[in-house]
């Protein structure tokens, strides 16, 4: 059964960091595409970044330079290192393959708030 657990959300103040973690379980890790998703107060869940199996990343433009996605095939787990975050980077932050399964994860909160 497909499991997916996000964890290292917390409160920071702006400018602050954060690393956020997804461990996956129930299928081939490394046979996939892998992305964090996000979903702010009141919006639909957005895209934020992906690794493809190849280890190529891409993101979405307003975290470009900031954020930095990775991967751990041994441990099929992938990683979001969130730097310089600012106040509308608040939102549940989750990951998934791509294309993406259900059921999502819990998703992790990350509040950016002085």
């Amino acid at each position: 059964q497909v499991h997916l657990v996000e964890s290292g959300g917390g409160l920071v103040q702006p400018g602050g960091s954060l690393r956020l973690s997804c461990a996956a379980s129930g299928f081939a890790f490394s046979r996939n595409a892998w992305a964090w998703y996000r979903q702010a107060p009141g919006k639909q869940r957005e895209w934020v970044a992906t690794m493809s199996i190849g280890g190529s990343t891409n993101y979405t433009d307003s975290v470009k330079g900031r954020f930095t996605i990775s991967r751990d095939n041994t441990k099929s787990t992938v990683a979001l290192q969130m730097n310089s975050l600012k106040p509308e980077d608040t939102a549940v932050y989750y990951c998934n393959r791509l294309p993406t399964i259900k059921p999502w994860g819990q998703g992790t909160q990350v509040t950016v708030s002085s």
